[in-house]
């Protein structure tokens, strides 16, 4: 229950040991496409451009900075947490200017910064924010943000690892121009491919770059041949056969469940975790309106060892939870709902378990109340 790889859905961990055939087998160029229409699903798009990277969500991030820009070029990155500070560092390895909107952490991004941010620097070609900042929990408004690049005639390039899956990510209603994704959180898959999606317009930028994409393995002038539509495919790289089956499966779990039913999920099974920890006394740092419920940052109590709390969680109750992150460590919990994780039993587990380790501790809290509470918010 920490903020990722979450646990993985048996049916899942069976599909990674099916048969491994080539990577321009028949059969599995049939599955690629289906693949992309699952994805297409799972962004709520239809987006021609719609498949996974062959490696983890940084390589999604990769993917979008390095065809989007060009040497010279002028980007507006929106920081509230650790991973706004990558996307700077990706602009900046791209030899394009990074032109920083900053916000507190534990925030969501402040649309009126960077509107003034859009209004001030007119070469800007891009705006890219996180809508779901996994080291903080906090969730921005990407269909403001989105509005805003295409208003001041940019495109916009959006982290969606820990939002896909667990809360709405409707990249047309959007209008988002390139979002990437990663496995291990909401879809439950095993980590290391990275779902990504593009626009037309963004492909239109890709199509007429003046310089050569820097990454020839990231280049989707390149990677087209191997994932684009027809059954004629071109070798561009050895795909990781056993983890797209994988996340083949996850997808159709997600089908199955219905998506805006796996949003209702999340939701249901945070306001009980939530309802738990408030009778503890613990808080979350989050404004509730702003706050993402599949990654809850909880406060450390004063004078708890961070530290130590994990490490009888993890040794007492096989129960992981994340630590706080760059200017957010020691001061929380990062604590993950996250895909088949997300359920009744491991909020339950997860309550129990805190109240007892803090009791144990004698910290702080109200203890023996924590579960009774969220059986109340199941029961509402």
């Amino acid at each position: 229950m920490g903020p990722g790889p979450s646990d993985v859905n048996p049916r899942i961990l069976e599909a990674l040991g099916r048969p491994t055939i080539g990577h321009l087998d028949p059969q599995f160029v049939a599955m690629m496409d289906e693949l992309k229409e699952l994805l297409r699903y799972a962004f709520q798009t239809r987006n021609e451009l719609t498949m996974p990277v062959s490696a983890p969500g940084s390589a999604g991030m990769e993917s979008c900075f390095v065809n989007l820009l060009e040497p010279g070029d002028s980007v507006i990155v929106c920081q509230n947490g650790v991973f706004g500070g990558r996307m700077k560092e990706n602009v900046e390895r791209c030899g394009a200017t990074a032109i920083m909107v900053e916000d507190d952490w534990g925030r969501a991004i402040d649309a009126n910064k960077v509107e003034d941010a859009l209004k001030s620097n007119p070469q800007a070609k891009v705006l890219a924010f996180v809508h779901a900042e996994t080291s903080t929990g906090a969730q921005s408004d990407a269909k403001t943000l989105c509005a805003l690049a295409s208003r001041y005639d940019c495109l916009s390039i959006v982290d969606c690892v820990t939002s896909l899956g667990g809360t709405p990510v409707l990249v047309d209603d959007w209008g988002a121009d390139a979002v990437y994704s990663g496995t291990q959180k909401c879809l439950s898959c095993v980590p290391g491919l990275s779902p990504v999606t593009f626009s037309e317009r963004a492909m239109e930028v890709i199509q007429s770059r003046d310089s050569t994409v820097q990454s020839w393995f990231l280049d989707l002038n390149l990677v087209l041949g191997y994932w684009g539509g027809g059954g004629k495919r071109a070798y561009h790289h050895t795909a990781p056969i056993n983890s797209l089956y994988a996340l083949h499966e996850a997808l159709v779990i997600l089908q199955e469940e219905g998506i805006e039913n796996a949003w209702q999920r999340h939701r249901d099974h945070h306001r009980a975790l939530r309802a738990g920890f408030e009778a503890m006394g613990l808080t979350l740092v989050v404004p509730e309106a702003e706050r993402l419920p599949q990654l809850n940052a909880v406060s450390i109590p004063d004078g708890v060892d961070d530290a130590a709390v994990r490490g009888r969680l993890l040794a007492d109750y096989h129960l992981e939870i994340g630590a706080g992150l760059g200017a957010m460590a020691g001061k929380i919990w990062r604590i993950g709902l996250m895909g088949h994780a997300c359920s009744k039993r491991n909020v339950l587990l997860c309550l129990g378990a805190v109240d007892a380790v803090l009791g144990s501790m004698n910290a702080a809290i109200e203890t023996g109340v924590a579960v009774t509470a969220a059986l109340d918010s199941y029961r509402d």
